[in-house]
């Protein structure tokens, strides 16, 4: 007689298919579609909102930061999406909403010169952030359910390298329509991409659910924040070296400050593309510890550098050990939920680098205005090293639970 009852849920989180990759691969596609749309708006929209609109720095702002808002509002319910409904539907939903998105923005400008035009880009952008909310935790939950839980920072690492690779392909891409077609081609990309992604993924197989008690997203939030404080102190390097490498360069006199922040990327891609079986290897603590110390390292060059050739070999350590302390700290973080709350687990994690970036600008801005650029480097070489302090204390109590949970075994066994 035929056996119809579906694999349990534990089993195919460890022992998936052996050809997991293509499958992987083609889920990560909705990642990088996400993002190349992102990408592309993040040139293209501060351009039209002054140039076309005649807006101020003020409006451009509210243009660009209400996306970053909304991913932070929707990664609670995109976690709870895809833990109750499935990582699938989120991601299809994410997609769909992009589609809406760049709908909303085509329209808008085809009204320019209404009040309706900046209506309707502003709620365009609120759209596009919350389905990138819904994109980025459904990918991860979805992929980790295909690949097995046991190569989680694998599978991290090949969604970071989609989400930094289309954007890094989107700006020029963005660019490249605008000075083609006008800025209106920005919006019909947008839809293009995102619903024939939608089509694509739609066709391929879905992660089980995983059975069990759904905790609430402040209990999960709770149990994940050790380690978000962690991922967020590491990240405060990326974001000064993101927003502020160029105006560093310039108050010390130095060109080409482009390739600082072009170093930092190909030091952070080639680590994830080289690196990201040494998570499973050595595991995620350890690696983590390793991470946030060669950016420590990297920002204390880059606070010292007495020339642009030392601040670019910061800048290339920096990005090196930043690479693979989110898929690091990310495995080790999970583990703190059951299983039936990966997804949750996920969107809080991602809700700590969100909150970290989003904080790191007029935070470090403020203390460039009144101590100069080089300044924030040191801070954010500090805070790296507090990462690894934090993660070593983790590190610790995990050492000790395993060892009581063996001491508990082994008195039951006797």
């Amino acid at each position: 007689m035929t056996n119809n009852k579906r694999p349990d849920a534990s089993m195919t989180a460890q022992s998936p298919p052996r050809h997991y990759k293509p499958l992987v691969l083609s889920i990560i596609s909705a990642t990088f579609l996400c993002y190349l749309c992102v990408g592309m708006s993040l040139v293209v929209l501060p351009l039209y909102v002054s140039q076309v609109l005649g807006q101020g720095a003020v409006m451009v702002g509210i243009v660009i930061s209400l996306q970053f808002l909304a991913t932070l509002c929707a990664r609670p319910l995109a976690g709870r999406i895809a833990d109750r409904v499935g990582a699938k539907q989120s991601v299809v939903a994410g997609l769909v909403g992009c589609a809406l998105s760049g709908m909303l923005v085509w329209l808008s400008m085809l009204l320019v010169g209404h009040a309706a035009s900046i209506v309707l880009l502003l709620i365009g952008r609120v759209v596009l952030g919350f389905s990138q909310g819904l994109i980025g935790t459904g990918t991860l939950s979805w992929t980790i359910g295909i690949a097995g839980s046991r190569r989680m920072g694998k599978v991290i690492s090949w969604n970071g390298i989609a989400a930094y690779g289309s954007m890094a392909v989107g700006a020029p891409l963005g660019m490249s329509l605008v000075g083609l077609f006008g800025y209106w081609s920005l919006g019909v990309a947008t839809t293009l991409a995102t619903g024939l992604g939608a089509l694509f993924v739609c066709r391929l197989k879905a992660a089980p659910l995983v059975p069990g008690k759904r905790l609430s997203f402040l209990s999960v939030f709770a149990r994940i924040a050790p380690y978000g404080l962690a991922l967020g102190l590491s990240n405060i390097g990326f974001g000064v070296i993101a927003t502020f490498i160029t105006l560093y360069y310039a108050s010390q006199g130095w060109e080409h400050a482009a390739w600082g922040l072009t170093a930092f990327s190909l030091a952070f891609v080639a680590a994830r593309l080289l690196l990201a079986g040494v998570i499973e290897r050595f595991g995620g603590y350890r690696v983590a510890v390793a991470c946030c110390a060669t950016e420590g390292l990297g920002m204390v060059l880059l606070w010292l550098a007495p020339s642009a050739g030392w601040a670019l070999g910061g800048a290339l350590l920096a990005g090196f050990g930043v690479s693979l302390i989110y898929p690091a700290l990310g495995v080790v973080a999970v583990k703190n939920v059951p299983e039936s709350n990966r997804s949750a687990a996920l969107g809080a994690y991602s809700l700590c680098l969100d909150l970290s970036i989003g904080l790191t600008g007029p935070l470090a801005g403020a203390v460039a205005g009144g101590f100069g650029y080089a300044i924030i480097y040191g801070l954010a070489a500090l805070a790296a090293y507090l990462a690894v302090a934090l993660v070593l204390v983790l590190f610790r109590r995990s050492l000790a639970r395993a060892a009581e949970v063996e001491q508990r075994a082994g008195r039951a066994d006797g």
